[in-house]
């Protein structure tokens, strides 16, 4: 089955009342350890990219190239997505050119004008390609390769603008931040997510910075019209514990536990439980 645009997954998940994980990559052990878990789980996913890690991994050719090998030699069956996180113009245009199935343009930094023309530039590149796009209003707190916010509301007037280009599934900010959330966070801000699912005619939503937000928030947002939740801070935090547990346990002094097959497999593992856990949270599991 080849990588797909992420437009059918996220519709389906809104309408069934789930949310699909997109779930960042960073190299092979994540992209591996996410697609075994939606094998498992029997869930569709999206493997998110920033442009960060799309540097790291050597670009974004190289990043699909990996992916979809990778995708091929496990045999997975269920659906697939290779989707941008946080794109900024000139990396959605390359990231598409490059052959991702789904891409986000964050226009949020620009003035509204600018993102709406922006925005609806990039609709219709995307959509011309068959690739499926998301966009942003309002802004995701804390920092994501070097755009900082302090997690500005989105206004439900803009987002109902912005949905009615057609773009397929719309973040915005309802409170939400990227990293870590400090013990003093408001929480998620439900008034304003109705608001926007309102005003946007029941468009998908996505909830950025999806880790660390409390079960109870997350299931009122799927409720309210989110269909897709972002996650990376969770994994790296579980790749980081378990590589820790193995390295402290002295399990890289016995034998060959250097071997890097060995040393990142803790990581990898936690990786994959993860993920299928936070399928069966997200109500995806099963859904493929």
């Amino acid at each position: 089955m080849a990588l797909v645009s992420a437009k059918e997954m996220i519709e389906k998940a809104h309408a069934g009342h789930y949310a699909v994980g997109a779930f960042n990559i960073n190299n092979m052990e994540w992209t591996k350890a996410i697609l075994l878990a939606a094998e498992e789980a029997k869930s569709p996913v999206m493997l998110g990219v920033s442009e960060g890690a799309g540097k790291y991994m050597c670009g974004f050719k190289n990043v699909v190239a990996m992916v979809k090998e990778i995708h091929d030699y496990l045999g997975i069956t269920v659906p697939v997505a290779l989707h941008l996180d946080h794109g900024s113009y000139e990396g959605a245009k390359a990231c598409i050119e490059a052959g991702f199935t789904s891409v986000m343009f964050d226009g949020s930094h620009y003035a509204f004008e600018e993102n709406l023309e922006k925005s609806k530039e990039m609709i219709e590149l995307a959509h011309s390609k068959g690739i499926s796009i998301e966009c942003e209003v309002g802004g995701i707190g804390g920092e994501e390769d070097g755009v900082t916010s302090m997690g500005e509301l989105a206004d439900p007037a803009e987002c109902a603008t912005i949905a009615n280009l057609g773009v397929d599934f719309l973040a915005a900010g309802i409170g939400n931040i990227h990293g870590k959330y400090p013990a003093d966070w408001a929480g998620l801000n439900f008034d304003r997510l109705g608001e926007i699912q309102e005003s946007t005619n029941g468009k998908p939503l996505v909830l950025h910075g999806g880790s660390g937000i409390p079960a109870e928030q997350v299931a009122k947002a799927i409720s309210l019209g989110v269909s897709k939740i972002n996650v990376n801070t969770e994994l790296q935090l579980e790749f980081a514990a378990a590589t820790r547990k193995y390295i402290e346990a002295g399990k890289d002094l016995e034998g060959k536990g250097y071997d890097p097959r060995k040393l990142l497999k803790p990581g990898a593992d936690a990786i994959q439980a993860k993920v299928v856990a936070m399928m069966e949270q997200f109500g995806s599991a099963g859904k493929a």
